[in-house]
């Protein structure tokens, strides 16, 4: 599976993958604040190492060195937290609030730095990556999305009954589902049914 490919599953068990097309929005799958944390996968500082290395960072250059201490941790959860309110202003239209673009711009002191792999030369991610840097990343990603030509394509899904949010990376700008394996292949079985029995 591509690096940023999630694979969800959802409430009948039923799974299906799932692009959010931003790395910022691709840290909101794993877990967040109130109804969300009943989603958390990042308990410990590796587990979140560990998705981390099947992130969209991947797509650059493997990332095989990762370690995140546990302030690093927090700050990590801090930053997710603070994308749940980011996220869905950026849908709506809305400006975020000044205190929540002091969050990203706070963090974007270090990111991953790229190096090129002396015996492959291939694009590499200088070892070790450390949680510091996986927050600048994650921020400067977010950073793009509130402002910059990336700004204006976060969508929430158009399903009445998905909230999942995703950066819309269509050339004509008007992806509609979270997956067409599941909200868009449940509109199109929805709208069959509506012209045969119209019929």
């Amino acid at each position: 599976m591509t690096p940023g490919t999630r694979v969800l599953v959802d409430a009948q068990g039923e799974r299906y993958r799932f692009d959010p097309g931003s790395l910022s929005l691709e840290l909101m799958l794993t877990g967040g604040p109130g109804p969300y944390e009943r989603y958390e996968i990042a308990h410990t500082p590796s587990a979140l190492a560990d998705w981390f290395t099947g992130s969209r960072l991947a797509l650059t250059a493997p990332l095989t060195d990762v370690r995140i201490r546990p302030a690093e941790l927090t700050a990590l959860k801090e930053l997710r937290d603070t994308l749940y309110r980011v996220a869905p202003s950026l849908v709506r239209g809305e400006a975020p609030s000044a205190d929540d673009l002091a969050v990203l711009n706070s963090a974007t002191e270090a990111t991953p730095r790229p190096l090129v792999d002396p015996e492959t030369r291939r694009l590499a991610w200088a070892p070790p990556v450390t949680g510091k840097q996986l927050l600048g990343a994650v921020a400067r990603d977010a950073i793009g999305l509130v402002a910059g030509e990336r700004s204006g394509r976060v969508r929430e899904c158009s399903a009445s009954d998905c909230y999942l949010l995703f950066f819309d990376t269509s050339r004509s700008g008007n992806r509609r589902w979270c997956s067409m394996e599941r909200c868009g292949n449940r509109a199109k079985i929805r709208a069959y049914r509506a012209r045969t029995e119209t019929a």
